[in-house]
């Protein structure tokens, strides 16, 4: 659904605007879309495998375990979006999506030794030629700073 725009009218009071109980079908239309989308934010565990989806419309938060060389491949996603990848599994790692180009941010690889969040940002989402960006960081428990 499209934002819907209540229409207050030219000036105060010129009965030009939407009607009450128009104006809040609206409002109540357009929070609807947004706590949808919110509701959608959140974790989702991939599993263990080689070929995994990253479906872009389905979470902010993904977690996989490579057991093999694995391919990640994207899809829905939106300019500039940004995703959450936790991943482990000592094995080379492909992204993939038909036109698109990924683009390394910063010196650090991949590696499968340990645990790694990537983090990838969409930042054109042009159907058939979207770009991304990523990053790559080791991370171990630490409570302090």
């Amino acid at each position: 659904m499209a934002k819907q725009t209540i229409g207050i009218g030219s000036s105060a009071n010129d009965g030009t605007g939407d009607a009450i109980r128009t104006a809040f079908d609206k409002s109540n239309d357009n929070f609807n879309e947004l706590y949808n989308v919110a509701g959608n934010l959140t974790l989702s565990a991939l599993g263990s495998g080689t070929s995994f989806a990253l479906d872009f419309s389905a979470a902010t938060t993904f977690t996989a375990t490579a057991s093999g060389a694995a391919t990640f491949n994207f899809s829905n996603a939106l300019q500039g979006q940004v995703i959450d990848l936790i991943l482990s599994g000592n094995y080379a790692i492909t992204f993939a999506e038909t036109g698109s180009t990924f683009n390394k941010v910063g010196s650090t690889d991949y590696d499968g030794s340990t645990n790694n969040l990537i983090q990838i940002v969409c930042t054109d989402s042009t159907s058939g030629s979207k770009i991304y960006h990523y990053s790559v960081g080791a991370y171990t428990s630490d409570t302090t700073p």
